[in-house]
């Protein structure tokens, strides 16, 4: 008899409240009490990690479990790489030192959130919070980036694809796209201040608040003028939304 389950799995970090920001999302999942809901990280949580989730759920007698990378791009080699620990491709598309994970249960890979429905929204309401005048304002979304071949090239589009629908919903004169790696944040904001004369929001892609936003991105704006929320994804109720969506969709295939 086949019993399902959901695996959520994102990077981990060192800081107890960006774990628990990830918690709070996944335990809000109205489904969560009818059938096994875990999270797992990439690296540093302890206990916690993805051996630790598959071992957790397969030991509830699950059978088939949808595992869901809360990543913000298919550009992040993690996607890739992980897809691959658990047999999802036979090889990664990069020198990865991740092993094969031990897993009986058969997988379903989700998506990353860039895929997502509400990303955008999420982006705005974030954003909207430092704009003063959308209709003569550029709106520079930052993400991480990748150096490899690509990798590069997806987080370019994802990127470029959510921008769009930024700028759709929001009234914003203009929107754009800059990556942390290969780095062309300040070219891109300099470009809109200097070239076109407008006021610029830079706002960055993380799902949730830390080194990037933090300190990376202020320091290669440094003697910039320009609006920043320096706020991540997490904490947003449709983040929420959209793992139950992505889990509904799921049901309905299957």
């Amino acid at each position: 008899m086949r019993k399902r389950g959901v695996l959520v799995i994102s990077h981990g970090s060192r800081e107890q409240a960006w774990v628990d920001l990830v918690d709070h999302a996944i335990n809000q999942l109205p489904l969560r009490g009818n059938f096994p809901v875990a999270a797992s990280f990439l690296e540093i949580v302890e206990g916690r990690l993805i051996q630790d989730g598959l071992d957790l759920l397969e030991s509830q007698g699950v059978t088939d479990i949808l595992v869901i990378p809360l990543f913000v791009s298919s550009g992040s080699t993690h996607v890739n790489e992980i897809a691959y620990a658990l047999g999802v491709i036979d090889a990664p598309s990069f020198e990865s030192d991740l092993a094969p994970f031990r897993v009986h249960a058969r997988i379903h890979y989700g998506s990353s959130i860039e895929h997502g429905s509400y990303v955008a929204e999420m982006i705005w309401d974030k954003a909207k919070a430092v704009s003063q005048n959308p209709g003569q304002e550029a709106l520079v979304l930052i993400g991480h980036g990748s150096s490899h071949e690509g990798f590069r090239q997806r987080w370019e589009q994802g990127l470029a694809r959510l921008a769009k629908q930024v700028r759709e919903i929001s009234g914003l004169a203009a929107t754009d796209v800059a990556l942390l790696r290969p780095d062309s944040v300040r070219t891109k904001v300099e470009y809109w201040q200097k070239e076109r004369g407008m006021q610029v929001i830079a706002a960055p892609l993380f799902l949730s608040e830390g080194y990037f936003i933090r300190e990376v991105i202020p320091k290669r704006l440094e003697g910039l003028s320009y609006l920043y929320s320096g706020k991540a994804l997490l904490p947003h109720p449709l983040l929420t939304v959209w793992l139950d969506e992505q889990i509904q969709d799921w049901l309905k295939v299957e």
